[in-house]
Formats: C-alpha cells, sequence, structure tokens
C-alpha cells in the first residue's frame, strides 16, 4: 500500500511539476505572439452611431459624423514586472469609427509581441515631442497615412490627435457647427496624454494564443470627463487654442477602460 502511495505521490509530483514548467516563464524566452486590441466606441452606456444625438450633462445636444483620434506608443507590463514595447517605427495607428467592423469594433493587431501573461497596458494618446522632434522624414509612412486621413495640419503646427465634426444644439442654438480638431501646437503646446489601464484578467501571449483585448472608449467623456464643457461657452470650435485643447486632451484620459480580455 506504502508503495501505490509512493508511486501515485511521484506521478502527482511529475505532473504538477510539468504544469508548472509550461507556465514558468523562463521557458518562454524568445519566443513570440500577438494581441489584439479592439477600440469599441460609445456614448455613456449606448453604441456610438453616426448621426444620433447624444444629450451632455450642460443640457446641451451633439451629433458627430467623423470620428477619429490617435493611439500611440503601446506597451504592455506582464506579472513579473516586466514591460514590452511595440516597436517605435509600428506603434502609431489612427482609430476611425468609420473603420469599425459590424460590431463597431476598430481593430489593431501587434505582431511579434514577448510571450507573457499581461497585467497592464499603456498607450498614448496622440503624438509624443520625441517623435514630432524627429521631423517630417521621421515619421515614415505614417506621415502621408495622417496627410490622407485628415488628422494634421501643416507640419509646423502638427498631427491632429483627436478629430470630431458634426453639429450641436444648445437652448440658444440648432445644429450649429462643430469640430473638435486638437493636438498639440508644435513644441509650443504639448497635449499629448498617456493612460494606464489594469486588464480586469490576465492576457496570455503565446505562439499558439492571441488574446483580444476589448477597450471602450466613452466619447461622451470628452465633454464630460475631469472637466465639463458647454459648446455654447467656446468648445464648438476646438484647434490650437492652450486652453481648450488642454481640457479635452486631459478629459480624452478619462475616456478608456479595458473591458474584457478573450484568451483564444
Amino acid at each position: 500500500m506504502k508503495i501505490i502511495k509512493f508511486t501515485f505521490a511521484l506521478l502527482l509530483c511529475a505532473t504538477i511539476s510539468s504544469c508548472s514548467s509550461d507556465d514558468d516563464t523562463e521557458n518562454l524566452t524568445g519566443k513570440l505572439g500577438n494581441i489584439i486590441i479592439k477600440f469599441d466606441n460609445g456614448v455613456d452606456d449606448q453604441d456610438f452611431i453616426f448621426g444620433t444625438s447624444y444629450n451632455t450633462s450642460s443640457g446641451e445636444s451633439y451629433k458627430l459624423e467623423t470620428l477619429k483620434y490617435l493611439i500611440s506608443n503601446i506597451r504592455i507590463k506582464d506579472n513579473n514586472g516586466d514591460t514590452f514595447m511595440y516597436p517605435s517605427e509600428k506603434n502609431v495607428f489612427i482609430i476611425d469609427e468609420a473603420d469599425g467592423n459590424n460590431a463597431g469594433e476598430i481593430w489593431v493587431t501587434l505582431n511579434d509581441i514577448a510571450a507573457a501573461n499581461y497585467t497592464e497596458i499603456t498607450f498614448g494618446i496622440g503624438i509624443d515631442q520625441d517623435r514630432y522632434a524627429l521631423g517630417a522624414d521621421g515619421q515614415g509612412d505614417f506621415l502621408a497615412k495622417a496627410e490622407e486621413e485628415g488628422m494634421m495640419w501643416s507640419w509646423a503646427t502638427g498631427f491632429r490627435f483627436t478629430r470630431l465634426d458634426g453639429t450641436y444644439s444648445s437652448d440658444t442654438v440648432t445644429d450649429e457647427a462643430l469640430n473638435i480638431h486638437m493636438g498639440s501646437v508644435g513644441t509650443a503646446v504639448d497635449n499629448y496624454r498617456e493612460v494606464t489601464l489594469s486588464l480586469p484578467n490576465m492576457a496570455i501571449v503565446r505562439e499558439d494564443k492571441t488574446p483580444e483585448l476589448h477597450v471602450k472608449a466613452d466619447i461622451a467623456k470628452l465633454f464630460d470627463g475631469t472637466t465639463s464643457v458647454s459648446f455654447d461657452e467656446g468648445y464648438s470650435q476646438v484647434h490650437v487654442d492652450e486652453t481648450t485643447t488642454g481640457v479635452i486632451a486631459n478629459n480624452a484620459m478619462d475616456m478608456f477602460m479595458v473591458h474584457h480580455v478573450h484568451n483564444d
């Protein structure tokens, strides 16, 4: 009987050791996988739909026909505290609601990610000053793409980080033009911001496992975030003014949350 128990104990130990070995991060050294980030725009608890009227806390309403923003400098932290930064030359994306699939999601696929168990994601909203300092020639293919997508002014002024076009209505006006085209203003005004989001469950990246991060973006937070704004009071046309662009940039940091992580 003792022999049987001892043999069973050895088998159990070997099984546990094998399972532990499979999850040992040291065994993942040099191995790569992919991550998909699904950006899903909404307004409060509603899906975002072009041409739909949404209300603000100030009693105004707005409808949009364009909704785009820039995401850059994506990096992810694993459960050992190690951070993987996606390669800089590929690490900038235009999230355009018009590119959404039938579920309203805009997919960003990150290839060749270090295999690990990830618990946190950080990304920038806009273009940081270091990237801008590389000059027009240092932007690679993204410069032409940003110009084509209407996400920059002249090079001296720089990129548009957020672009919303539509109309708004209030107690005093109906269907007035609404244009939020904000970014940094060259090097004079830096409106680049970063957000760090904890994942509700680990994103397990392996050669044969591609997790999907569902990132919800609440567009209402642009107008009712850290600061609530009124279109009638100067926020219907936000372009290069240091004060209004800074308020929208700070509010944008409140937009995002990771709703869930799906491990394939």
